[in-house]
């Protein structure tokens, strides 16, 4: 009866998208020019933190995505996930990366296979967007921005260096927000060494520019805990930091409550959390004023997106944790479209694989903003010849 008064009122219903069949998924290590992440245990230029995913499809549709784990990891996970996505359906991506995760559970929940399928899923979108003409961002519910402004990701040195590569990235590439993290700073047994360099670096970027401050406490064997942290946010406010980002050890909810609620500096935290479950107590306790979940590693855009509405229920700033490649970038920056309260995404200095492997390389305008693709799917495009560099396999993802 209801389609014979759809038809009387000339109501069309439109023809369902044929599946899109899961062929394949290729992996490609990134290495060479891995950035240092100032951790303990530093990473080496040839060592993969990162790695692409490329999801094809029968009838030669390619997604990408982005992963942030040893390529290593993230081809044995691809290997275990094989039976479960062979033949899958590429445009239903929630269904299929559900699907992943709850039939692994048994392998541990929110590690290297989690990391994997946030690769999968991201592509997945990818092509669902190619397939219906829209960015990511439309499909995720609607654009409410057509820009939004990267903040400059940088390792802090000390206070004369720093003074210096600030003043490089703000005068050079137009940033206009930068945050310094990691490096020496709370490292060190003088601690008057933090305060100098937290001055070396609003010296350089001046009053009008935004400056965040990470101290990387999720770093191999954290030295201080509460305490510390209430002074250091106390000096921080003092030279107007907009947020000070994982000031504790990253178990410590029960000092996250308290720091929140004394600091006069928002606090920010969560990459290191996967899966939505897992970010529930965060928010509801009121952890944290920004949440910052990554899209690379958390489970992917599907994943993503239900943790940034999570925090708008509760309140919290969600901003995406985005330490990644140019393919995490723009899913980054498909998420800032799609939610009403998003400030800034994450954008590392210097890394060769965010300015270094896309056919158009980000650019910042004269206002310190970034453009949101607004192609299909990412809205963004390879260069094989250039991830050729980085990766011997490379011209996998191109072909089927």
């Amino acid at each position: 009866m209801a389609s014979l008064i759809h038809a009387a009122k000339g109501v069309t219903t439109p023809a369902r998208l044929a599946p899109q069949k899961i062929h394949s998924i290729v992996v490609a290590p990134l290495s060479g020019e891995s950035p240092k992440g100032g951790w303990s245990a530093e990473i080496k230029p040839a060592d993969s933190v990162h790695a692409l995913i490329a999801v094809h499809t029968q009838d030669g549709l390619t997604g990408y995505g982005s992963v942030f784990a040893d390529g290593r990891l993230v081809q044995a996970a691809v290997d275990v996930l094989e039976p479960l996505f062979a033949g899958e359906d590429a445009l239903q991506p929630e269904r299929v990366t559900e699907k992943l995760h709850q039939n692994t559970f048994w392998m541990g929940r929110g590690g290297s296979l989690t990391h994997a399928i946030s690769g999968i899923d991201i592509a997945l979108w990818d092509i669902l967007g190619q397939t219906v003409g829209l960015p990511i961002s439309q499909l995720l519910g609607g654009s409410y921005r057509s820009r939004v402004q990267p903040y400059c990701s940088l390792l802090m040195e000390e206070p004369a260096k720093m003074r210096d590569t600030l003043a490089v990235y703000s005068e050079r590439d137009g940033f206009r927000a930068f945050k310094i993290g990691w490096g020496p700073f709370g490292r060190a047994l003088d601690t008057r060494l933090d305060e100098a360099i937290i001055r070396a670096a609003r010296d350089a970027v001046g009053e009008d520019s935004k400056l965040f401050v990470d101290a990387g406490a999720c770093d191999a064997h954290w030295p201080h805990g509460l305490k510390w942290a209430m002074r250091t946010a106390d000096m921080l406010a003092g030279y107007g930091v907009d947020w000070f980002e994982e000031p504790l050890r990253p178990d410590s909810i029960d000092d996250y409550c308290h720091l929140r609620r004394v600091s006069r500096v928002p606090i920010a935290g969560g990459e290191v959390l996967t899966r939505r479950q897992t970010f529930l107590p965060w928010l509801s306790r009121g952890a944290f004023d920004i949440v910052q979940p990554d899209v690379t590693k958390v489970g992917g855009l599907s994943e993503q997106r239900r943790i940034a509405w999570m925090a708008d229920d509760f309140d919290v700033r969600y901003v995406g944790h985005g330490w990644n490649t140019g393919v995490g970038v723009a899913a980054d920056l498909q998420m800032a479209a799609a939610f009403p309260h998003v400030d800034y995404v994450e954008f590392i200095g210097g890394s060769a694989y965010v300015d270094g492997i896309l056919s158009e390389p980000f650019v910042i305008d004269a206002q310190g903003y970034l453009a949101i693709p607004d192609r299909p799917g990412l809205g963004v495009a390879l260069d094989r010849d250039k991830i050729a560099r980085y990766s011997p396999n490379a011209a996998a993802l191109f072909s089927v």
